[in-house]
């Protein structure tokens, strides 16, 4: 069945629309009035990350992610995974140095940006949060979607800063401690996926059962919409059995996982061979010149 039955709103959510609009407009406003320098590359990928949080959280997979557990998946390995790296990569150095210096900001980030602390809370969120149990309460009630989703968001962005933090003197870890650091987080994200992607029954009773797929689905939907349209089932738009469609879910995971830790690997290593060629040069000006 055609998704364009839910309407616009469902859709391409204005609301988030203009937020993502707002917050851009901010961005440059701010970078232009304050004087930062930022890079263009700087630019192009703050843009990449609102323009990508926006298609998952406003645009079409925000919908499909009630409809298809791969879709869900997707949306979760892109806001979680790829958005946060790229945010940070965009914002300018003194913007993020002023704000983790706030003074009620400064001990929370001292703490929670321990990479340890970092690595451990996103992780373990995100398995909690794909608890059967907990998934289900959570994606049929507004109130405790928004909170989640807003939390692993945050960790998210803690989880990230201790490879991508773009402050010299805030970095916690060498080069080769990153590296462990992205293998670490890799192999504590695999529980999760596997219990997925191994299971051969339907995990989920927000995809199986169809009063709590209408209840998550209002989370979207606007319910004058979804009053008017005669629907009963999620299978309607499913493109696989439940079972395949949850298992793709959890090898999607993986695999954005995969290409998204690989891409910061090529970074972190970019990074640095160029610090290293700056050092040796350095070294080789600093040396006596012979006659």
């Amino acid at each position: 069945m055609d998704i364009s039955i839910f309407g616009f709103r469902a859709l391409w959510s204005p609301v988030f629309l203009a937020f993502t609009i707002i917050v851009i407009g901010i961005y440059f406003y701010i970078i232009r009035k304050e004087g930062y320098q930022v890079s263009k590359k700087q630019q192009f990928f703050f843009l990449s990350s609102m323009i990508l949080l926006y298609l998952m959280k406003g645009g079409p997979f925000d919908l499909l992610g009630h409809l298809m557990f791969s879709a869900h998946m997707t949306a979760m390995a892109i806001v979680y995974l790829a958005v946060p790296p790229l945010m940070l990569l965009g914002l300018p150095e003194n913007l993020l140095r002023e704000f983790i210096n706030i003074k009620a900001i400064r001990p929370l980030y001292a703490f929670f940006t321990k990479p340890l602390i970092a690595l451990l809370l996103f992780n373990g969120l995100f398995s909690i949060y794909h608890i059967p149990l907990v998934f289900d309460v959570v994606k049929t009630d507004m109130v405790l979607h928004s909170i989640t989703t807003s939390i692993l968001l945050v960790g998210a962005f803690l989880m990230w800063w201790p490879v991508v933090n773009p402050l010299p003197e805030e970095e916690s870890l060498t080069p080769i401690k990153k590296i462990g650091y992205i293998f670490a987080d890799g192999v504590l994200l695999t529980p999760a996926c596997a219990l997925i992607i191994f299971a051969s029954v339907p995990l989920y009773s927000t995809y199986t059962d169809p009063t709590l797929w209408l209840t998550a689905l209002e989370l979207c939907v606007p319910a004058d919409m979804l009053s008017s349209l005669s629907i009963s089932t999620p299978e309607l738009f499913n493109w696989f059995p439940l079972v395949e469609d949850q298992q793709l879910g959890g090898v999607i995971m993986k695999v954005v996982q995969e290409i998204v830790y690989g891409s910061i690997l090529g970074y972190i290593f970019f990074n640095w061979a160029k610090k290293e060629r700056e050092k040796d040069q350095l070294e080789i000006n600093a040396r006596p010149q012979l006659n």
